[in-house]
């Protein structure tokens, strides 16, 4: 990896397997198994390759189920790639869906505890940063003390947010996490980004908002079924893909 390079992602190709149809029951599957295809390939993403600077803020570009997501998600370590190779050289603080990895059984409190050490702080920092966090998020006392199980959608993604920007990462995946919440809190997210990409954060983001991509991002890459169609600046790689 080059010296300036945060990421390096090399003939990158994942595949999904999908259950084929006409199989709906674990008797169905015995009875099937050896007589027929269970599951078929399919490719998402083909021959994907980029390399990403420290600082960049980099807007992916595609329409649904263009593999955007499956790419941060590889470079976030959720996904392995069948072929080729990706290189991180960074702590990552990933947002592929805010709210999700929250358990639902335990307090606000508690999963506040039980995420940031699976982020890697210690016990004294995550008291540091306890009080950071509930003030992020604008979730009450009392919301806290509650099972996340009855939280709604837009308390989860407060929670979720509030956790993965407690501290300064290297390298934070956003994905589509500012199209939740209400307007106000919207724009608390996106200041907070500004803040970490002005002090040297190098963002992966993900958005439908072409305003939002525009405004956070320095550069853009822009995947079409499966396939890197464009990459470089955000307003020539933007405009290639408003045209198509």
């Amino acid at each position: 990896m080059e010296q300036d390079s945060i990421i390096k992602v090399k003939d990158v190709e994942i595949c999904f397997y999908i259950h084929n149809d006409g199989v709906s029951s674990f008797k169905q599957w015995i009875f099937s198994f050896g007589t027929k295809k269970l599951f078929h390939k399919k490719t998402v993403l083909s021959n994907i390759s980029f390399e990403i600077n420290k600082g960049d803020s980099i807007g992916f570009l595609g329409r649904n189920g263009s593999g955007k997501s499956t790419i941060l998600k590889a470079i976030a370590g959720v996904i392995p790639p069948e072929k080729g190779s990706i290189e991180v050289n960074g702590h990552i603080a990933p947002m592929l869906a805010l709210g999700v990895g929250l358990e639902p059984e335990l307090s606000g409190y508690e999963n506040i505890k039980i995420g940031c050490s699976l982020m890697g702080l210690s016990r004294d920092r995550i008291k540091q940063l306890m009080q950071k966090i509930v003030d992020f998020s604008e979730l009450t006392d009392s919301d806290l003390k509650m099972q996340v199980k009855r939280y709604s959608s837009g308390m989860r993604a407060r929670l979720g947010f509030a956790m993965a920007v407690a501290e300064q990462p290297e390298i934070l995946i956003v994905d589509e996490a500012l199209s939740v919440g209400d307007q106000r809190f919207q724009e608390k997210c996106a200041n907070r980004i500004d803040e970490m990409r002005s002090n040297g954060t190098t963002i992966l983001f993900v958005s439908h908002s072409m305003s939002e991509i525009k405004r956070i991002c320095n550069k853009a890459i822009w995947i079409n079924q499966g396939v890197m169609m464009a990459q470089g600046d955000v307003e020539e790689v933007a405009q290639q893909y408003l045209k198509s």
